[in-house]
């Protein structure tokens, strides 16, 4: 199982950016992929989660109305579409898969990818 996360970078505030999630040797029908994130100093928290079967989506308030993340079954890869961006979204970006569970727990997920980081500021 791989999961390979890309698409992070360096963006003013207010600005817009899209990490892509591709991942492979997973029934993905079964699983749900989520994304975290981890900021300097702080703990690994939750950002958003897709089911793959149904696409129902789940978000963190804090990126709630500003991130939206979506999948792509010809593709195997979940995109979040990141919008407005603000100085406190800065952090390492991480998908993972999970079979289970609630969707805004890290230890549902028993798949990780590398982190891609994203930097948001002037």
């Amino acid at each position: 199982v791989q999961l390979q996360a890309y698409g992070g970078g360096l963006v003013q505030p207010g600005s817009s950016l899209r990490l892509s999630c591709v991942i492979s040797g997973l029934a993905l029908e079964k699983n749900n992929i989520g994304w975290f994130r981890q900021a300097p100093g702080l703990e690994r928290e939750f950002v958003a989660a897709i089911t793959w079967n149904l696409g129902t989506t789940y978000y963190s308030d804090s990126v709630k109305g500003r991130f939206t993340i979506s999948r792509d079954a010809a593709q195997n890869t979940v995109t979040l579409q990141m919008n407005s961006l603000k100085p406190e979204d800065t952090a390492v970006y991480y998908c993972a898969a999970a079979r289970a569970g609630n969707s805004y727990s890290q230890s549902s997920y028993g798949y990780w990818g590398q982190g891609t980081l994203v930097t948001v500021s002037s």
